[in-house]
C-alpha cells in the first residue's frame, strides 16, 4: 500500500482516500489582489480541495541580468523581465490577506516557494504544505532546506530524468518522509503526445513507498481523468477566468466550469474503481437470476447413465441448475434419477 500521510489537517492522502484535486491559480490573478479572490471562491465553488499561488523573493530567484532583460513578449506587463515579474507578484501582507480570505471560505490555501526566501516566508506564512515547482526539482540545496522545514512537499518532476527523480528521492526521504512525486511535462499548452502517463505507473514501480500524483497543462479534462484511474493521489490544474488573458498561462487553463466538472469527474471514476476482489456483486444477482445459464440435459436421458459431453448443453434455463464454468465436472458422473430432454441438470442429479 502507497504511503498516506496527512496533507493538511484532517486531509490525509495516498492509499485509498480521495484525490486532493488543486487549482492552481498561480499568476493568472493579473496582479490583482480582488480577481485573486475572486478566483479562490470559485475554485471553492467547484468542489476543488486546495487553492494555489506562485510566491517568488524576485532577487532570490533571478540574477540582475535576468531581471534586466527585455521582454517584449505579448504577454509582457512591463519593459524588462523585472518589471513584468514584480507587476505579478503579491507582497507578504497580501499573501496574508488571500490565506485568510482562503480560511474564511474554507478551502485550503498554498503557494509554490519558487526559492528558498520564498519557502521561508510559506513557512512563517504557516502554509500547511511546500509545493515544489518543476524549476526546483533538480535544485538539491532547496529540496535539502524545504525538506528540514518538516512540512509535507509535493514535487513536481517536469524537465527531469529518471535518474534526477532517484536523486530527489535520496535526497528527501532520509529528512522527511512525508512527500510525492507528480509526473508532470513543462510545456504550456501540452499537447496529449508529450504527457506520458505511463510514467506514473514507472514511479509507482521506482518509489513504491510514497504516493504519486499528476501536474497537467493539457486542454480539457480527459487526460487528468486517465491519471486517477492510473492511480494519481494529487490532481493540480492551472484555472483562470478567462483563456484570452494576457499571460502564457491562461491557454493552459481550465475554466471553472471545467474544473467543477474534473471534481465531479474524478469522484466518480475514484468510486468506479472500486475493489481489486473480482467477484458477482450484488447488483449483478438480478440479471444473474434473469439471464444466467445452467446445464441442461440434451437429450432424454436413463437413470444409472454417466453423463458425457454430448448429453448436455447450457441455457437460459428454469429452475436454475448446474453451473455451466463446471460443466466438465459432470462428465462420467452417474445419474440417480432419470432427466428428460431439455430438463434442468441439478447438483443433486449426480452421484
Amino acid at each position: 500500500m502507497p504511503l498516506e500521510f496527512e496533507l493538511a489537517p484532517g486531509r490525509m492522502i495516498g492509499g485509498n482516500h480521495p484525490c486532493f484535486i488543486i487549482a492552481e491559480i498561480g499568476q493568472n490573478h493579473q496582479g490583482d489582489l480582488e480577481i485573486a479572490k475572486q478566483m479562490i471562491k470559485k475554485c471553492k465553488e467547484a468542489g476543488a480541495d486546495c487553492a494555489k499561488f506562485q510566491k517568488s523573493e524576485l532577487d532570490h530567484k533571478f540574477n540582475k541580468a535576468a531581471l534586466a532583460r527585455p521582454y517584449t513578449s505579448k504577454h509582457s506587463w512591463g519593459a524588462t523581465y523585472g518589471e513584468h515579474k514584480r507587476h505579478l507578484e503579491f507582497s507578504h501582507e497580501q499573501y496574508r490577506e488571500l490565506k485568510r480570505y482562503s480560511e474564511e471560505i474554507g478551502i485550503i490555501f498554498a503557494a509554490s516557494g519558487m526559492d528558498e526566501a520564498a519557502v521561508e516566508f510559506l513557512h512563517e506564512l504557516d502554509v500547511h504544505f511546500f509545493k515544489v515547482g518543476s524549476g526546483d526539482t533538480n535544485n538539491l540545496p532547496y529540496l535539502e532546506t524545504t525538506a528540514k522545514k518538516g512540512r509535507p512537499m509535493l514535487i513536481s518532476s517536469g524537465m527531469q530524468t529518471l535518474d534526477t527523480m532517484r536523486k530527489v528521492y535520496n535526497t528527501v526521504k532520509p529528512i522527511n518522509p512525508n512527500f510525492l512525486f507528480m509526473q508532470c511535462t513543462s510545456a504550456y499548452p501540452l499537447n496529449p503526445e508529450d504527457v506520458h502517463l505511463r510514467c506514473i505507473q514507472t514511479y509507482q514501480k521506482e518509489f513504491p513507498d510514497i504516493p504519486i500524483g499528476y501536474s497537467g497543462h493539457e486542454s480539457g479534462i480527459a487526460i487528468s481523468l486517465a491519471a486517477i484511474a492510473l492511480g494519481a493521489k494529487v490532481i493540480e490544474r492551472h484555472v483562470t477566468l478567462d483563456k484570452t488573458w494576457k499571460g502564457s498561462d491562461h491557454a493552459a487553463s481550465l475554466d471553472f466550469d471545467e474544473l467543477a466538472e474534473l471534481v465531479k469527474k474524478v469522484r466518480v471514476v475514484e468510486m468506479a474503481m472500486g475493489s481489486f476482489v473480482k467477484d458477482m456483486r450484488p447488483c449483478e444477482i438480478a440479471c444473474h437470476d434473469k439471464l444466467g445459464k445452467s446445464v441442461v440435459a440434451k437429450q432424454d436421458i436413463p437413470a444409472g447413465t454417466a453423463l458425457t459431453m454430448e448429453m448436455m448443453t447450457v441455457k437460459v434455463a428454469e429452475p436454475k441448475g448446474f453451473p455451466p464454468e463446471n460443466i466438465y465436472q459432470l462428465v462420467g458422473k452417474k445419474l440417480k434419477r432419470a432427466l428428460e430432454c431439455d430438463e434442468t441438470v441439478a447438483g443433486d442429479d449426480v452421484e
